[in-house]
């Protein structure tokens, strides 16, 4: 299948590593030009260097805080891309855990300033052009935690709820332009991230690394935590022109672990 991917320009989140590595890879696989970001620019090199190795679409990467820069990024990515964004994948770095007593107040605004706010500004940069174009694609990376709050995560659980919100409301805004907008929900991923809540919770509970997965593992039907490139797959049909009909949507890939109709 065409995904008519070939020339598009793509910019993701946080994506030196772990799920955004992954759909920049896959984006890139199918001909996209793509740009990443991240703070550690020694990993957004590693990443650029092993995507254009594999001479399909073409990856450069712009190395800021999103916190503070996200004007900025979309600013040297539309340069590096050589037009503006047709596809903007909007993946952020989760919050430290807690529980909703543990998490002091003041320490709620500067996770809603990273987390949030930056997606925000983002899509009020893409979607004029994107309205012109008459296509585009903006994909939020969240969390299972949205439909199944996860224990320990609840500043996760709250502010990734309210991008969904204004997923949803977007969504109904942009359809008729062309522009879709749909949120990806992540279950248990082998990434770096899901290993150091793994390894949080052991130490909490005074349990093994192999313990906590273990049990983990057991709450799946299918029985094992997903990998990078299964989500990556389903981000890039999400993106692509096959999917033009599916907007406002939470998708999950999950394995099966949110037991939710």
């Amino acid at each position: 299948m065409d995904l008519g991917l070939r020339g598009k320009r793509a910019l993701v989140l946080a994506s030196s590593r772990g799920i955004g590595r992954g759909i920049a890879e896959a984006l890139a696989a199918e001909g996209a030009g793509v740009v990443l970001t991240a703070r550690s620019e020694d990993k957004l090199k590693a990443a650029t260097d092993a995507i254009n190795a594999r001479g399909a679409g073409h990856a450069a990467y712009v190395t800021a805080d999103l916190k503070t820069e996200a004007a900025d990024i979309h600013a040297r990515a539309v340069k590096l891309l050589g037009g503006p964004i047709d596809i903007l994948v909007a993946n952020t770095g989760g919050p430290p855990p807690g529980t909703p007593t543990s998490v002091k107040p003041d320490a709620w605004v500067p996770q809603f300033e990273a987390m949030v706010l930056p997606v925000f500004t983002l899509a009020d940069l893409v979607i004029p052009p994107m309205r012109e174009a008459g296509f585009g694609r903006i994909l939020i990376v969240a969390s299972s935690g949205i439909v199944q709050p996860i224990p320990n995560l609840v500043m996760s659980n709250a502010l990734r709820s309210s991008l969904l919100g204004w997923a949803k409301t977007l969504a109904g805004e942009v359809a008729s332009s062309g522009i879709t907008v749909n949120m990806l929900l992540p279950g248990r991923i082998e990434t770096d991230r899901v290993a150091e809540l793994d390894a949080v919770a052991a130490k909490r509970d005074n349990k093994s690394m192999h313990d906590v997965q273990t049990a983990a593992r057991a709450t799946i039907p299918a029985a094992r935590y997903g990998r990078v490139d299964e989500f990556a797959d389903v981000a890039c049909f999400i993106a692509s022109e096959r999917a033009s009909y599916v907007t406002g949507s939470t998708i999950r890939i999950d394995g099966g672990a949110i037991r939710s109709v």
